[in-house]
Order: structure tokens, then sequence, then C-alpha cells
């Protein structure tokens, strides 16, 4: 984490800030350590996501009441 150059004050919950300080404790990492692997995974996620957006932009747009006659339709609910 040497490589870290910017510095962020974060507020948690009490309750919050108390697990991530026993997880960090327990695993022998910083809470800074977690809060930045956190963030990288929750990035990791958002890419994922917005890969899978991408991917279906060419499909038709269905609306919201369009959806649940749909699935009407086909018994799903």
């Amino acid at each position: 984490m040497s490589n870290l150059s910017k510095r962020s004050t974060v507020y948690f919950e009490p309750h919050i800030h108390q697990a991530l300080k026993m997880r960090a404790a327990s695993t022998h990492v910083s809470v800074s350590e977690l809060i930045d692997e956190a963030v990288r995974l929750l990035m990791c996620e958002d890419q994922e996501d917005l890969k899978a957006v991408s991917s279906r932009a060419s499909e038709e747009e269905m609306s919201y009441e369009e959806l649940l006659n749909d699935l009407r339709t086909h018994g799903q609910i």
C-alpha cells in the first residue's frame, strides 16, 4: 500500500468502523488497505456491469408495463 499518494477522510457509522478495525486486525492489514480493496472490487463490478449493458445496447427497449404484460402472458406472474 506504499504506492498511495492521496489521502481522504471517510466517515463510517460507529458499528461499521468497529467492524473494519476488527477485520483489519484479524487479517493483519490496515483499514486503508481494506477500503482500497473494497473500492477496487466495486469498480471491477461496475466495469463488468457497463460491459454487460454495452453488449445489450442493440436490444429493443421495453417499458415496465410491457415487461409486466409479457411476464403475465407467459405465466410468470
